[in-house]
């Protein structure tokens, strides 16, 4: 009790040795400590606070960003001061390569293979000068006072174009001149084009040929045979080469 009010916290997960017989989170048969870390499986016990069931490193674990300190602290500033030395030389930054310069020469030196432009290279080692890689060397950008940084905002919409749709007329005027060229287009094509007629139609696709046919009387017509008086093929083929 604290300021006239109960204040309660979480506890720790609980675990198998806690667990009483008859109790809200007793379990049968195979019991795990991770039954008890799940706070769907979980039970509230009566009368007591909440269990967290998350388990928390030991009292050692330091939570955030670990910096060794190396420099000593306060004791080793005020011992002595680490200082820099200007003279030191391999801070130096070394110059790039002036591979321009150095093709050039060994073109002019009649080089052609690639052995012979790195032994080229080796012998003859030219650097850029510092003046040619500094970032100022051009000066700073000259902006104009009064310049903006960043994304230019998008102008507003008229709401009184919104009320009075504005925007629609806008579109419907330019329907009604687009569908009055393509009628103007169509026009044009129909006068430059001469008209078909039979004749030209007849010409491009002609009718196809009907065969002549003379009429016969119906009982003119050849009739096949009705009946066979012989008695069979050989005697017809018989009979027909002897009459021919």
């Amino acid at each position: 009790m604290a300021g006239g009010g109960a204040v309660s916290s979480r506890r720790p997960p609980l675990s198998l040795a806690e667990v009483e017989p008859g109790s809200e989170n007793e379990r049968l048969g195979l019991a795990r400590d991770s039954m008890f870390r799940n706070p769907r499986i979980l039970k509230a016990e009566v009368g007591k606070p909440l269990r967290n069931c998350y388990t928390l490193p030991g009292f050692d674990f330091a939570y955030g960003l670990y910096i060794p300190r190396t420099d000593g602290g306060v004791p080793e500033a005020i011992g002595h001061w680490n200082t820099v030395d200007q003279n030191r030389t391999d801070f130096i930054q070394k110059m790039p390569r002036d591979f321009i310069t150095m093709n050039r020469g060994a073109l002019k030196a009649g080089y052609t293979t690639a052995r012979e432009y790195n032994l080229y290279y080796k012998n003859k080692d030219i650097r850029r000068k510092e003046e040619e890689c500094t970032r100022l060397k051009k000066g700073p950008l000259k902006l104009p006072a009064d310049m903006t940084f960043g994304i230019p905002a998008r102008p507003p919409t008229p709401i009184f174009d919104i009320l009075q749709h504005r925007y629609k007329e806008l579109w419907m005027e330019q329907q009604r001149a687009l569908t009055v060229a393509q009628r103007v287009e169509t026009k044009k094509l129909q006068i430059d084009k001469p008209r078909e007629t039979r004749t030209t139609l007849l010409r491009k696709n002609p009718q196809p040929t009907k065969e002549e046919s003379f009429w016969h009387l119906p009982h003119l017509e050849k009739v096949g045979p009705h009946l066979s008086t012989l008695p069979g093929r050989d005697a017809r083929k018989k009979a027909s080469s002897a009459s021919h």
